[in-house]
This record gives C-alpha cells, sequence and structure tokens, in this order.
C-alpha cells in the first residue's frame, strides 16, 4: 500500500495529515466552523437535523484491486448523502472518520479525501471534521447530517392502500457490476464502474417530498428488501410489477448472461446503486417511473402478485 515516492501516514504523523487533508477546502455558508477546532459548528436554518451514519469496511465493502481511493471516497459520501436524500433533506454537512495501517501511503490518503470532495461539491455541503486513527485495514465511517427545509421527514412508515410506488434512478447495475469484477468477467465497463461508484439521483428526495411522498427509502440492500422495510413500516401489502422493471432488466441483461444469473434477480435483489423508491397517493414528478402498487394486507413484497423466492437482498453479517 505504501508509495516509495511519498511518506506513509506513520512517517508524516495525524495531524501534519489532517492538515493536508483540509488545506484550501472551501465550505459553505451553514459551517461557522469547520475542522481544526474540537468540534464543527454548524446553522441549522429548519431548527431541526436529519442525521444518518454509515461505514465502509476494506475487504467487505470495497476492494482497493478494484477501486482506487478516490473510489472509496465518492461511494462513501454517496451512500450516506441518498439516506438524507430518501428523508425528503438537503445535504448539509459530513463528518469523516478514517483507519488504515500505519504503512498506507499518504498520497492515497489525499486521493480518498479528494473523491469525498468530488462527490460533496455537486450537493452543496462541507466535510466540516472527523478523526484520523491506525487500524488493521481501511475502514471509513461518515455522518451525514441534512436540512429539512421546513418540511416534515418523509418516513418509511406512512405508505397507504391504493397509492402507487415509483422509482427515481437505475436498479441493478451495482449487482451486475459487482458479479463481473467478482467472476473476473471483462467488458462492460460501464456497469463495472458503477459498482465502484454509485450515482444516487440526487434532489430527487426533496422533489418527492414535495410532490407528497407517503414513504420513502433509497435501494441499499436492494429493492425487494428495502421496500419491505415500508411494507413493515406502514402495514401494506406492495405489489411490484416485473414488466415496469424491464428496462432495468434489459439493461442488465447481457452482463447478467456472461454471470449466469436471471436480470430481474439482480433488479430486485442487487443493491448500493443508491436509487430511492417512494409511494405516491397520486401522480408522480417527473423523474420518477411507477414499478408497482400499494395494498391492504399482511406487510409483504410480492412481485407479478406472487412471493419472491430469490435472494431478497444484502445481510450485512452473512
Amino acid at each position: 500500500m505504501a508509495d516509495s515516492g511519498g511518506p506513509t501516514l506513520h512517517e508524516l504523523g495525524e495531524f501534519p495529515m489532517i492538515d493536508r487533508l483540509v488545506s484550501g477546502r472551501r465550505q459553505p455558508a451553514g459551517v461557522s466552523v469547520g475542522p481544526g477546532d474540537d468540534a464543527a459548528v454548524l446553522s441549522t436554518p429548519d431548527g431541526r437535523t436529519v442525521v444518518t451514519t454509515d461505514m465502509l469496511v476494506e475487504g467487505r465493502h470495497f476492494r482497493l484491486d478494484w477501486s482506487a481511493p478516490r473510489d472509496v471516497g465518492r461511494k462513501a459520501i454517496a451512500q450516506n448523502a441518498a439516506d438524507i436524500e430518501s428523508m425528503g433533506a438537503r445535504c448539509s454537512a459530513f463528518v469523516v472518520g478514517f483507519g488504515a495501517p500505519p504503512d498506507t501511503a499518504a498520497a492515497q490518503v489525499q486521493e480518498l479525501a479528494d473523491g469525498m470532495w468530488q462527490e460533496v461539491a455537486g450537493l452543496g455541503a462541507g466535510i466540516v471534521g472527523g478523526d484520523l486513527v491506525a487500524s488493521p485495514q481501511w475502514v471509513v465511517s461518515v455522518t451525514a447530517l441534512g436540512d429539512l427545509g421546513g418540511r416534515a421527514p418523509v418516513l418509511r412508515s406512512g405508505a397507504r392502500a391504493g397509492s402507487v410506488v415509483a422509482v427515481a434512478g437505475e436498479l441493478g447495475r451495482s449487482a451486475a457490476g459487482y458479479l463481473l469484477w467478482h467472476k473476473g468477467i471483462e467488458g462492460f465497463d460501464d456497469l463495472r464502474r458503477w459498482h465502484l461508484v454509485p450515482r444516487p439521483p440526487y434532489g430527487q428526495g426533496i422533489v418527492a417530498a414535495q410532490a407528497g411522498a407517503q414513504a420513502m427509502t433509497d435501494v441499499s440492500d436492494g429493492l425487494l428488501a428495502d421496500l419491505r422495510h415500508i411494507a413493515d413500516g406502514s402495514g401494506v401489502r406492495i405489489d411490484l410489477a416485473a414488466e415496469a422493471l424491464r428496462p432495468d432488466a434489459d439493461a442488465v441483461s447481457a452482463a447478467a448472461a456472461a454471470a449466469g444469473v436471471d436480470p430481474l434477480a439482480l433488479v430486485l435483489s442487487g443493491g448500493e446503486d443508491h436509487a430511492l423508491v417512494a409511494c405516491f397517493p397520486g401522480a408522480v414528478p417527473a423523474g420518477w417511473r411507477v414499478i408497482g402498487t400499494v395494498a391492504d394486507g399482511a406487510p409483504e413484497v410480492r412481485v407479478d402478485g406472487q412471493p419472491w423466492t430469490g435472494s431478497a437482498g444484502w445481510q450485512s453479517f452473512d
């Protein structure tokens, strides 16, 4: 991991490395105290703050023989930003904890931070603080904060019978990319890239909230798994239409054939695309497409009226 052309974390030291990471970064207007003190100070115009946190562990959530450090940084921000979006909020700030072996090249940590700032740049937010520690492998922990802009948060528990289920963003691409990497299948460069750096539909969480979304989540563990959270929280049955998911299945069909899997399975159970899925009482806003309906009944998610017998999605401790 060490780069002979530059110092390691051990050679440079914690605080000189932190100085490198924060030097020249510009914070948004809502940050009155950024990195450099014991804690950051942020304005909270709404009076409420949306908070989420997520971790990436080397060997479990990313591999450095697949991903460049910049990719890891972008992914760490994107998956947390998608959680803020799914509440109908705008990202306002991020706090990052990073652990790595002492012989990690400082240049790699700089590249990781550059990737984070690249992803943050389009969100109008900033990285306002964090921590840097020694660790047996890379561990990236991100806490994201968001602002609701005076709106009610969009929870998982608000879906009602008679509503429609709609998605913003694409499904199955990251899962297809993972299989291509895992099986050593060349080609399909866009899908392979999609797994390394997800593409959340930034801005669509607020669009959905303003359009009256009753419930919303991001697709991190798989469409079926994440919709099951809405079904359980709302006490409803969700029925998906396979035909409505055909554009996604078609987009990954060639890669699925190369990997020997069902493309629809990638769409239904593949996670890490961080698309948004929501329930609406009526017409859906631009940028969203209807993929199912909400009905009374025991909480479950069906496909074309039938239970899905395959994998429902990611399990953290499998």
